[in-house]
């Protein structure tokens, strides 16, 4: 399976052209591409946006650090916003392939390469943080490079997650992370009182009260007020709700926003969404964006039947008379299904007001589920490849004199694909089961539908199991893997 990481490292330069594209150059290997670059010269940053498979991403992201040491110097650095290293953030963010949990193991090697390599103490933040205060950049941030210098030897607060209590000279001190997609969001207001965007900032802003998924801060840049926000979950809080929200909060001081801007890139999703509540659009559907479409039919994605087109293709391949994919694979797709319904429910809970004191519960079962997930989408594949193995292995012991170790091993092989399935789906069940009491009652179909799929999923999945121990000679892993079959029955 290909894996796709997007990273959006945040340098504190955005004036001096040549230094941005020395750090830019630096972080060009192969397996890495450059999506974006954005330099504002006010707050005098960069946001270079990146994504590549999972090893390169990790090491382009080491060079940029060590380039961007090279070239900025902080204790001669002036800008708007707030900044505490040369290399001021470096999220990882998981695109295809790869879970949060994924994310936030790039996150702890890069972290900790960085200070080997060029000394420069790293913290860790967001879904990587190793404690609860460091999981807001503010709260590691406060102070800014200056505050940091001062307090790093003497407040165990300030102990950065890698290397020694002190910050580097000229490049102070990094953060590195694991993150959802986020949405550099600013908007502009039509007077220079920036007092009014630093209110406005703190009406909208979560910390304070405001929407669920929005950091905001007030600067003045290019001559006016900016309300400056990242908006960390668009799906929960979208951008339209947050365009309206500092347009009438602005109202309140007599101003009105002039044009807003987005720095880096945004998802089309949440474009989709603005289209859709400003235009009043009923029953708007993405697939009625005409290039939406021609992508659809040119990829081969769509087909006559919407929802039906994205599982049509899988069924139809278990109707052939073929024996993979079979019943393993089956299990598998159901078990995937299983998390992604109730990853929905989650979802769809976390973030409403109803539900706040159940904030952690439901953030660390939408974190296990997205992994379950991919390893229950990954083993479609995987179980049809290890029957495909044992029908290799049996013909081809008719010409070895190893022929039952041969068989033996493929069949262990696909004996522990199923039984991994199985395992995975009785997680699944366990934290759907968890869900009810914390989310939507009227959701509740969705998790009944959820654990009935995950208790397919184990009951096929088991059955495969069964079958390939009938055949094998292998006692001790017999045993083993009857124990694990036990404890998944429960």
């Amino acid at each position: 399976m290909s894996t796709l990481v997007e990273c959006v490292p945040n340098f504190s330069e955005g004036r001096d052209k040549a230094r941005v594209d020395a750090i830019v150059d630096a972080m060009k290997i192969d397996g890495v591409y450059l999506l974006d670059r954005e330099m504002d010269a006010d707050h005098n940053r960069c946001v270079i946006t990146l994504v590549g498979e999972r090893e390169p991403i990790q090491e382009a992201a080491i060079r940029g650090v060590g380039k961007a040491a090279e070239l900025i110097d902080l204790t001669k650095h002036q800008g708007a916003h707030p900044r505490m290293g040369a290399a001021d953030v470096v999220p990882f963010i998981p695109i295809e392939g790869v879970t949060i949990e994924d994310c936030v193991a790039m996150a702890r090697h890069v972290g900790a390469e960085i200070w080997r390599r060029y000394q420069i103490p790293v913290y860790l933040y967001e879904a990587a943080a190793t404690t609860p205060e460091r999981q807001n950049l503010e709260n590691i941030r406060r102070g800014q490079f200056e505050g940091i210098r001062d307090e790093i030897g003497t407040n165990p607060a300030r102990k950065p997650d890698f290397g020694e209590p002190r910050v580097h000279p000229t490049a102070g001190a990094t953060v590195v992370g694991a993150r959802k997609f986020l949405i550099a969001y600013n908007v502009f207001l039509n007077t220079p009182d920036v007092d009014i965007a630093k209110k406005v900032a703190k009406a909208v802003r979560f910390s304070n009260g405001g929407l669920r998924y929005v950091k905001g801060a007030g600067f003045l840049v290019r001559g006016l007020a900016q309300v400056s926000m990242n908006l960390t979950d668009f799906e929960q809080t979208p951008i339209h709700r947050v365009f309206e929200y500092v347009k009438r909060e602005a109202a309140r001081y007599g101003v009105t926003p002039v044009s807003s801007e987005i720095v880096g890139l945004i998802p089309k999703k949440a474009l989709e969404q603005a289209a859709e509540w400003f235009l009043q659009v009923e029953n708007f559907d993405s697939s009625l964006i005409l290039e939406s479409r021609l992508a659809a039919v040119i990829s081969g994605k769509m087909a006559v039947g919407g929802l039906r087109a994205g599982v049509e293709p899988f069924i139809e391949q278990l109707a052939a008379p073929t024996a993979t994919p079979g019943g393993g694979s089956a299990a598998a797709a159901s078990g995937a299904m299983a998390a992604g319904l109730a990853t929905m429910v989650a979802s769809m809970s976390r973030g409403k007001k109803a539900y706040l004191q159940y904030e952690r519960e439901l953030s660390e079962a939408i974190a296990r589920l997205s992994q379950l997930r991919e390893e229950l989408k990954a083993s479609i594949d995987a179980d049809a490849e290890s029957y495909n193995a044992v029908m290799k292995a049996y013909k081809q012991a008719k010409d070895s004199a190893n022929g039952d170790a041969t068989i033996n091993a493929a069949l262990r092989g696909a004996t522990v694909v199923p039984l991994w399935v199985a395992e995975r789906a009785r997680a699944v069940a366990e934290i759907a089961e968890k869900l009810g009491p914390i989310t939507n009652p009227n959701m509740s179909s969705d998790l009944a539908t959820s654990i009935a799929l995950a208790e397919a999923a184990i009951t096929g999945a088991l059955a495969n199991v069964d079958i390939n121990l009938q055949s094998l000679k292998d006692e001790a892993f017999v045993q083993e893997v009857g124990k694990r079959a036990d404890i998944v029955k429960g």
